[in-house]
């Protein structure tokens, strides 16, 4: 891409989480039931309103019972969402880039837009497993099938340091389980219908891609990454399109556009 490198995004990111705020329903510390209801309830709130917004999603244990860091800033984080796409110009540049676009066409889309974006840091030492899912679950179409994940590897995604597994042929099987917002006033704010079939731990094929690959995802493939117990981050810049011509974007998704930020269009 001209001129922007994995190492743009990723000097980017680092000034981005430099200057952060913690939100403070991340420093709150337990000490009653009801501060871990608060807490758990902050954390929804802060998610489910963060599609039109640059937030900060922190590994687990990163943070001391006082709310004090105990791992170093740059180290804390599993990601930054969901609308770098919108609010950053490098990852503005590089979502709009002519070769996105130039795959976008090659695969016949016609009215793509971007839904989300998020930075991905899969940590060494502590990056989380992410478990078997599609991520038609959370970004639910009518059809199905038009939802297409892109994923950039920011450095090399290795088995070592937790690079996606693929079940190959699983996206023609639909989907078992969808979360939905809640209805107004009730909590949680988010819930699953249907659940999570067992795969079998064989099938999946392993997708290791060197720094500056893009892997394209769809919507209904089960994938996973395993922990990242190596010593190398894996960063990976990610971004979600859907053809928006005769879709229909349930309104059950926990992601919703605001007037803010209606989904833009793809092409420019």
């Amino acid at each position: 891409m001209k001129n922007i490198t994995p190492g743009n995004l990723q000097q980017r990111m680092a000034e981005i989480v430099e200057r952060m705020d913690v939100p403070e329903h991340c420093r709150t510390t337990f000490s009653t039931y009801h501060d871990e209801q608060l807490k758990t309830q902050g954390n929804a709130d802060y998610f489910i309103t963060s599609g039109d917004k640059i937030r900060f999603f922190f590994e687990k244990g990163v943070f001391d019972d006082k709310g004090e860091f105990i791992v170093p800033k740059q180290r804390s984080l599993n990601k930054v969402g969901h609308a770098l796409h919108a609010y950053e110009p490098l990852y503005k540049k590089v979502t709009h880039s002519p070769k996105v676009q130039g795959i976008a066409k090659k695969l016949g889309l016609v009215s793509p837009v971007i839904l989300q974006s998020m930075f991905i840091f899969k940590q060494p030492g502590i990056g989380g497993e992410v478990t078997p899912h599609q991520d038609a679950t959370f970004l639910y179409t009518e059809p199905l099938g038009r939802v297409m994940g892109v994923w950039i590897a920011l450095e090399d995604a290795t088995i070592n340091n937790g690079c996606l597994w693929f079940i190959p042929e699983s996206h023609n099987s639909g989907i078992t389980r969808r979360m939905v917002r809640t209805p107004k006033g009730t909590f949680p704010l988010t819930d699953f219908i249907g659940r999570e079939q067992t795969y079998d731990d064989e099938k999946f094929v392993a997708a290791p891609v060197k720094k500056g690959g893009v892997i394209l995802i769809h919507g209904q493939v089960v994938h996973r990454s395993a922990e990242n117990t190596s010593e190398e981050s894996r960063h990976v810049y990610t971004f979600h399109i859907m053809e928006a011509q005769q879709t229909r974007w349930s309104p059950d998704n926990w992601l919703q556009p605001t007037e803010d930020l209606p989904f833009p269009p793809l092409y420019t």
